[in-house]
């Protein structure tokens, strides 16, 4: 148990110390250090319980160091055991742990970067101890024309190995003892101001420097070394160039060298520049070439820019420039330049209107004969006994005009126009320009009609409106469709507009119609004249005869056969059917003819129908017939108005079995009022009855008046729909009284008879009746009024005896009375 402790303990006491992570630790150790050793650096972060483990110093390869670096036990101090070289290597990664007997890190690890502090115990080097450099007259002060390098040792970016440059004599030191000047950073050679100036005069022998490279900057000590500079005076050879002509494709081995420079000085390098940009080069010896075919017409001129430079890019000299001119050839023929794909020229033009300009370019050079253009004419070429040309062409500026022969419209001609450079001479290029032209029409034609006399052209005066009568058709030379649209009207022979015109608006043809009804005894006949012409504007001779169409039309008069609404008629009537009853109604199928009625064939005489109206009635009770017959009249009609037209149908009667007797009991109706005079307003009578025998079916219900005469004066009954009628006062006036008026009902095979109870009475302006006064029920008479009046006289008087008797004995008998007995008064 004890040890299961002990491992806890020390497995939580390595945990604690593998969480605590130190940071870096960065310790710095003189270069070349002259003390004693070991040297003490640092001390350690090492944890109190250092004692339970051993100290583990680890190098960058992860092996154990021993030399030059240890740690102090006992102080924890880590320690260098010898002196260091920064050269030999400026920095150590270490890793110092704690670990125990078993090899567990108890501690750690713990880096530490030890940096060796330079110091500067390098001398310069030059990279030659001789330089030698030509030196160009023309050379630009300030401009180096040698770089001297040198290195040093020490720690780079430190003042240890910050260097800088001196000259230190010049020799000989004419003609000034300052002609060259060095840049103390970089080592840059070059011209001094007063040098530059001196340079013409400079001896031609050459120039020895002496020269001086130090470290620690410009701090007065550091370590320095010396080197030489030998230096020649060359002649310039920087000179300006002529130009240079070259021709355009030309056949030769590219590159073609087309010029040279050359600069005399030493450490030169060439670049080109061209304006614009352009096919050529320059090699390390200054020589030009041009890598191409040249093409004047993409670029005439170009202008090259060369440059003599050092090895950081300084112009030694001004630039000299090359001007390359490219020499023309007739290497292009003739472009047309676009234009409208086609030019429309109005038909009838005069000669010498203008059509269009024939323009082409030649990209040679301008002014030059390889760009002069002429032009000529190919199509359409001058027809054969023709007199003149459809067009004419300026050979100089192209211009195209019409000219004498006439062109028709619709006509689609191609110009073919030949430019040629060279002046046209032998040898030119040539290119053909086409141009379409198209003739266009003018409303120069006005339409007309393809038969002016039209008809005559019969139709018959019941001809309903709408009705074609013919179509006329029209034609129009003009070629565009705006020009051939026509407008039609009429003109004259229709002044009550009883014809109209109807087309289509792009239509050549138009249709005459009626637009009214005919009427023979009106008009008999028509002649409608009918006018043609452009809706857009004419142009030229106005409209001639063919402009106008007359359309003769003949009205037939025609006369309508007459018809009755049905072929045959039938009837169905109960053989009890009594005298007056209805039994149908004949009327015509134009309801706006006027017909007059008989009947034929009536040998029973048991029919009768109205004149005007044909309502077909019985006129005798049907004696004699017997259910399951049929009796067969013929009806005949004639119009009133043309008394030579006349029909007839057949009326049919089937006679039926007499119906029960309920069916002819009379159906009570209410009683109703009707004022005399006569009022506009009646009774109105419903055919249904409450009796489902009577009720039962469907169909029509046929009101009639009885067959008494003087009902049917009195009496006037009209149908409101298929369910009543309407019962009013046929005169003026009736005497006022009761009256029963007789009502027979026709419904499906059915027939019933009605009394309606009518009391006619005179009227107040309230349209109610006034009534004379009777005497009331229960009211009594003068006689009876008197005996009662009496008798209640009578018993009054009877009352009052005896009330006055009664008092009287009552006095009586109180006065018999002792006088003890009387009740006394109260004293007030």
């Amino acid at each position: 148990m004890i040890l299961i402790c002990l491992w806890l303990l020390c497995l939580s006491v390595s945990k604690v110390f593998q969480e605590v992570q130190p940071a870096k630790l960065h310790v710095e150790v003189p270069e070349n250090y002259g003390g004693n050793f070991p040297l003490y650096l640092s001390k350690l972060p090492l944890p109190h319980e250092k004692a339970e483990g051993q100290i583990v110093l680890l190098g960058d390869s992860g092996m154990t160091v021993e030399d030059p670096f240890a740690v102090d036990p006992d102080s924890g101090f880590l320690v260098a055991t010898r002196a260091l070289d920064r050269e030999e290597k400026a920095e150590y990664r270490l890793q110092v742990s704690l670990e125990s007997e078993d090899g567990r890190v108890l501690w750690g690890p713990q880096p530490v970067i030890v940096h060796v502090k330079d110091e500067n115990d390098q001398i310069p080097q030059f990279s030659q101890a001789i330089y030698i450099a030509q030196l160009s007259q023309g050379t630009r002060p300030g401009i180096p024309f040698l770089f001297l390098e040198a290195s040093d040792g020490d720690a780079p970016g430190t003042a240890n190995s910050d260097l800088r440059f001196h000259i230190l004599s010049q020799s000989p030191a004419q003609p000034v003892p300052e002609m060259f000047q060095l840049e103390p950073r970089l080592g840059a050679l070059a011209l001094s101001p007063g040098g530059s100036t001196s340079l013409v005069h400079a001896l031609k022998g050459p120039y020895k420097l002496l020269v001086q490279v130090k470290d620690m900057g410009d701090q007065t000590l550091g370590n320095q070394a010396t080197a030489t500079v030998e230096i020649s005076i060359v002649d310039n050879t920087w000179v300006p160039l002529e130009p240079v002509h070259l021709a355009e494709n030309l056949k030769v081995v590219y590159p073609h060298r087309i010029a040279q420079v050359h600069w005399s000085g030493s450490n030169a390098h060439y670049h080109l520049e061209s304006q614009p940009p352009g096919p050529f080069d320059v090699d390390t010896d200054g020589k030009l070439y041009v890598t191409m075919e040249l093409d004047r017409e993409a670029q005439a001129e170009y202008l090259l820019q060369v440059r003599a430079q050092n090895p950081h890019g300084d112009n030694y000299a001004e630039p000299l420039e090359l001007q390359v001119v490219v020499m023309d050839e007739n290497d292009n023929a003739p472009v047309c330049l676009p234009r409208d794909p086609s030019i429309s020229i109005p038909e009838l033009s005069p000669p010498g209107t203008a059509v269009t300009t024939v323009l082409a370019e030649d990209a040679d050079a301008p002014g030059s004969p390889n760009s002069h253009i002429v032009y000529r004419l190919l199509s359409p070429e001058t027809e054969e006994g023709a007199e003149g040309r459809a067009f004419e062409l300026d050979p100089i500026t192209g211009s195209v005009t019409l000219g004498t022969v006439p062109l028709r419209a619709g006509q689609n001609i191609l110009l073919q126009v030949l430019a040629i450079d060279l002046a046209g001479a032998e040898g030119g290029l040539s290119s053909t320009c086409e141009v379409a032209v198209m003739i266009t029409d003018t409303n120069d034609h006005a339409p007309e009609f393809s038969t002016s006399q039209v008809g005559p052209i019969s139709l018959p005066e019941n001809a309903k409106p709408g009705t074609l009568v013919t179509t006329l058709m029209a034609t129009d030379a003009d070629l565009e469709p705006a020009f051939r649209l026509m407008d039609f009207s009429i003109e004259a022979g229709d002044p009550e507009g009883i014809f109209d015109l109807a087309w289509e608006p792009d239509s050549d043809r138009v249709q005459l119609r009626l637009h009214k009804n005919l009427s023979y005894e009106a008009a008999p006949h028509h002649e409608v004249v009918v006018v043609v012409q452009n809706v857009e504007e004419l142009l030229g001779p106005g409209p001639g005869p063919g402009s106008t169409a007359t359309v003769t039309v003949l009205v037939e008069r025609v006369v309508p056969p007459l018809k009755l609404d049905q072929e045959s008629y039938e009837a169905s009537v109960p053989v009890s059917t009594p005298a007056g009853s209805f039994l149908l109604t004949i009327q015509p199928s134009n309801p706006m003819r006027s017909l007059r009625f008989s009947l034929v064939n009536d040998s029973e005489g048991w029919l009768c129908i109205k004149e005007v109206s044909g309502e077909v009635h019985t006129a005798q009770s049907l004696q004699g017939a017997r259910p399951g017959d049929t009796y067969t009249v013929l009806v005949e009609a004639q119009d009133t108005d043309e008394p030579g037209l006349s029909t007839s149908a057949t009326l049919v009667v089937h006679f039926l079995k007499a119906p029960p007797a309920p069916a002819l009991a009379l159906a009570p109706v209410p009683t109703r009022h009707l004022c005399t005079p006569r009022q506009d307003y009646g009774v109105v009578i419903s055919g249904p009855s409450e009796d489902p025998d009577l009720t039962s079916g469907d169909g029509l219900y046929n009101f009639a008046l009885g067959p008494n005469p003087t009902v049917q004066r009195d009496w006037r009954l009209q149908p409101i729909n298929d369910s009543h009628a309407y019962l009013t006062l046929a005169l003026h006036w009736v005497e006022p009284g009761e009256y029963m008026v007789p009502v027979v009902v026709h419904h499906d095979a059915r027939m019933w008879q009605l009394l309606v109870r009518v009391i006619v009475c005179r009227c107040n302006v309230e349209g109610q009746c006034m009534r004379k006064v009777g005497r009331m029920k229960g009211m009594p008479t003068k006689l009876s009024a008197v005996g009662i009046l009496v008798g209640t006289l009578a018993a009054i008087g009877f009352f009052l005896i005896l009330i006055f008797t009664h008092l009287a004995m009552a006095r009586k008998k109180d006065l018999d009375q002792p006088a003890d007995s009387m009740p006394l008064k109260t004293a007030v």
